[in-house]
C-alpha cells in the first residue's frame, strides 16, 4: 500500500473522511519532510483521528497531530507557518 491509500484507510476508522492531502518537503528534516492533512465531514471524526492518533509510530515516523485552520486549508495554503503581515 501507499501512503495515501494507508493513511485513508487508517483515518475512516474515525470517521468519513472527504479528503487525504499529503504535502512532501524535499530538504526538511525527515521529521517534518511530509504533512498529512485529513478532512472529515465531522468534527468528532476529526477529534477521534486526532485522539488515537497524536504520538504514534505511522508509516516509519511518529505523528504529530494538530488542527489546522480550514480556510487556509481550503484555499491550499499547506506551509507549515501562516504568513506574516506586514
Amino acid at each position: 500500500e501507499d501512503l495515501q491509500e494507508e493513511t485513508e484507510d487508517e483515518a475512516a476508522k474515525f470517521g468519513k473522511l472527504r479528503r487525504c492531502v499529503i504535502q512532501e518537503t524535499p530538504g526538511a528534516p525527515d521529521s517534518e519532510a511530509v504533512r498529512i492533512f485529513l478532512e472529515f465531514e465531522k468534527v468528532d471524526g476529526a477529534a477521534k483521528a486526532y485522539a488515537a492518533m497524536n504520538g504514534r509510530y505511522f508509516g516509519g515516523r511518529t505523528v504529530k497531530a494538530r488542527f489546522y485552520d480550514e480556510a487556509r486549508f481550503e484555499k491550499g495554503c499547506l506551509e507549515k507557518r501562516a504568513p506574516t503581515r506586514d
